[in-house]
């Protein structure tokens, strides 16, 4: 009986051993990655996971299969939700984002997106979060692009030194590109 016990113990522990093994050492299939952004006293962070396009349909209609249909919720990533952590406030269009860590989430459509800022700020992303938690919301234009990007994208785009005192933040995927101004 102590044999018994002993032999299960033991393979309960290779098998738990072995599953965080394999659990650490395999890639996530969307990785996490943090962009930042620094510049005017103004430092921002934006924290999202990374899938990628993997042959499929990203955007379209959801009757074509596509990933992330058109009008309908979608995390802006995968797994959790994507956030935007800043250290000052940041004017979006008319709308303030005071300093502080925040959910973006976004209805992308074929010419137009509605990005989201939700003040809810840490949650697995398959439920939209609640409404009545919504700062603002804006609409931005949808661009196609040339070439394929195969893993969601985030990055920021400073204003040129010259130019107007209005940077971006950028999101690409597949043949998709949505430029969100900010100052």
């Amino acid at each position: 009986m102590k044999k018994f016990l002993l032999y299960s113990l033991s393979l309960i522990i290779i098998i738990l051993v072995g599953g965080f093994l394999y659990i650490s050492l395999t890639p996530p299939a969307s990785p996490l990655e943090t962009v930042n952004f620094s510049q005017d006293d103004k430092n921002i962070s934006i924290t999202y996971s990374r899938p990628y396009k993997k042959g499929r349909l990203i955007f379209g209609n959801e009757s074509d299969g596509a990933l992330v249909p058109y009008e309908k919720y979608w995390r802006t990533g995968a797994n959790n939700h994507t956030t935007i952590d800043s250290d000052s406030d940041l004017i979006f269009k008319d709308n303030i984002l005071p300093p502080g860590t925040y959910s973006i989430y976004t209805f992308p459509g074929k010419d137009n997106w509605k990005i989201v800022f939700n003040e809810t700020n840490s949650f697995w992303g398959i439920m939209q979060p609640d409404a009545e938690k919504d700062l603002f919301s804006i609409s931005v234009p949808s661009i196609t692009i040339d070439e394929s990007i195969e893993q969601f994208t985030i990055d920021f785009i400073p204003s040129p030194p010259d130019g107007p005192q209005s940077n971006a933040i950028r999101l690409r995927w597949d043949l998709t590109e949505i430029v969100i101004p900010f100052n």
